[in-house]
């Protein structure tokens, strides 16, 4: 197949059904075909998106949706359990530096992304509600950003 420069919605989501297929049917596997791909795909993400104004998790939901992941799949690929993915996409939990790794690494995008501070939903103590304040040391000792 020839492929060209993205230049809409439509190629775009043409293109990474067919990566899906090549990555997801060993049958169909092609090297060569799905690194083409994963290049165009790549150019016009950083071309098109811009994460910069998204907090991680909105950034999280929008990748599982581009990459049609269920938390289910997103609990497998961060070797966590659902319970703990449903926190994190409920603002109940921070990302740990090694989901902030891992993320990066499947999604082939910068952990500075990932690695911001956002509101955290803490019924338990209002003053936790930040997960900036959690790079606060309190009375001594240093509270990690991402729990």
């Amino acid at each position: 197949m020839l492929y060209t420069i993205i230049k809409s919605e439509l190629q775009y989501e043409a293109y990474c059904d067919k990566l899906h297929e090549l990555v997801e049917n060993p049958a169909t596997r092609d090297g060569d075909e799905a690194e083409l791909l994963t290049f165009l795909i790549e150019k016009w993400d950083h071309e098109n998106r811009s994460y910069t104004n998204s907090n991680p998790v909105e950034i999280i939901k929008f990748l599982m949706k581009d990459h049609r992941l269920n938390a289910s799949d997103l609990g497998k690929i961060l070797n966590l359990s659902k319970g703990t993915i449903s926190k994190m996409l409920h603002y109940n939990k921070g990302l740990s530096k090694q989901t902030i790794r891992t993320l990066s690494e499947y999604f082939n995008l910068s952990q500075e992304i990932f690695n911001k501070p956002y509101p955290l939903v803490n019924k338990t103590n209002p003053k936790l509600n930040n997960s900036d304040f959690k790079n606060k040391k309190v009375k001594g000792t240093q509270m990690a950003n991402h729990v």
